[in-house]
């Protein structure tokens, strides 16, 4: 039997290879923390993990590769970093090991883990239902416990036959203070009487390189039937000034004050929708990739909307328009029914009232996803 976890030193492995995830596996790694003030966690992550602690094998910046045209150019840096996480695993075994999303590389972490028999729970799973229907139950197989963030993820999972919990959605436990909007105004050079529109084109530079000058050719459309419409680029933390200056427009670092004060987003797929629908911004959605890696996403791709806003409301809440359906002419179209007053941002702000409650859970359980999650390690630990 092992020793009580409480009375020991622990070992976890972590493993988030994306923005979002580092975001939340840092507070996953500080409820750890506080329950085991002397645990070693080590693995894959960013910035914010490794100011929690996690000593990192590999940052996000070198992980967040996505694409199966752009995977196959990195192929020997994931080769050699998985030989490396393996031969770690086999011998010195962690306690427990806790991928976080990041589907490419941590379904097969997973497998690896569950063969040494190492206890995993994973968190936020892999939108497999979404793209291979068939590698739920794998990941059911080579998982102890599954922490979804989807309230239809749990059922899906569990006839899957996975051990599977709901444990809430992490963007609602993010709180801070903003800026006020004078303030935030005055930084970018901005008139805070005056609608803001929010531009996320993505993090990565791949993703860049197909929407920036996109999203910034939709928002000049824009302005050209609303003159006091203000856009503002969402900068990604790790990209250089320069790219985004060539756009003509305003950026900022902070896109979570930028959404409390926008009118309007044009977002790309992918957790940014959910912290927009969150934050009660009408969205447009949009994604473009390499013209090979969109024919075979189209032939797996198995639901009938790819933004998350979508997905958690069972409805079209916000627009969608994907690789050539993507021109500024028909996004500024889509954007200018929602910046403006009427019916379709009113029905569009009723969809993202309705998301947010949904993501929510049980309203009784004030605890925070990190510390659910947590709850199930100690299940794992223990046992």
């Amino acid at each position: 039997m092992n020793p009580d976890p409480a009375q020991r030193s622990v070992r976890i492995l972590l493993a988030a290879g994306e923005t979002s995830g580092d975001l939340h596996g840092a507070a996953v790694a500080r409820a750890l923390r506080r329950r085991w003030p002397d645990a070693v966690l080590y693995g894959l992550g960013g910035d914010r993990m490794a100011a929690e602690g996690v000593e990192l094998m590999a940052h996000t910046r070198d992980l967040a590769v996505m694409g199966f045209v752009e995977v196959l150019r990195h192929l020997p840096f994931f080769h050699d970093l998985e030989k490396r996480i393996n031969e770690g695993l086999a011998k010195q075994p962690p306690d427990l090991v806790i991928p976080i999303d990041y589907p490419g590389f941590n379904l097969r972490l997973a497998r690896t883990a569950k063969h040494l028999r190492i206890p995993v729970l994973y968190f936020i799973a892999p939108q497999v239902w979404a793209w291979h229907r068939s590698r739920m139950r794998q990941l059911a197989e080579n998982t102890d416990r599954l922490a979804v963030v989807l309230p239809f993820e749990e059922p899906l999972f569990r006839e899957a036959g996975a051990n599977v919990r709901f444990v809430g959605h992490p963007l609602l436990d993010l709180s801070r203070t903003y800026p006020e909007r004078e303030t935030f105004a005055r930084s970018l050079d901005l008139d805070p009487n005056r609608p803001v529109l929010a531009l996320f084109p993505g993090s990565r530079l791949q993703e860049l390189r197909r929407h920036l000058e996109l999203f910034a050719a939709a928002a000049r459309k824009v302005r050209t039937q609303m003159d006091e419409v203000q856009p503002v680029i969402a900068a990604a933390p790790n990209v250089d000034d320069s790219v985004y200056s060539g756009t003509g427009l305003p950026f900022t670092r902070d896109g979570e004050t930028l959404l409390k004060h926008a009118r309007a987003a044009l977002a790309k797929s992918g957790t940014t929708t959910l912290q927009t629908g969150l934050a009660g911004v009408p969205l447009v959605i949009t994604y473009q990739v390499h013209p090979l890696t969109y024919m075979l996403a189209r032939r797996l791709v198995e639901v009938p909307h790819i933004g998350l806003v979508n997905l958690v409301a069972g409805a079209r809440v916000a627009p969608e328009l994907i690789q050539d359906e993507a021109t500024p002419e028909t996004l500024s179209a889509e954007l200018l029914r929602l910046l403006r007053d009427g019916p379709e941002r009113e029905r569009a702000l009723e969809g993202l009232s309705r998301v947010r409650s949904l993501l929510a859970g049980d309203a009784a359980d004030h605890r925070s996803t990190a510390e659910r999650v947590v709850d199930l390690a100690a299940e794992l630990l223990e046992r």
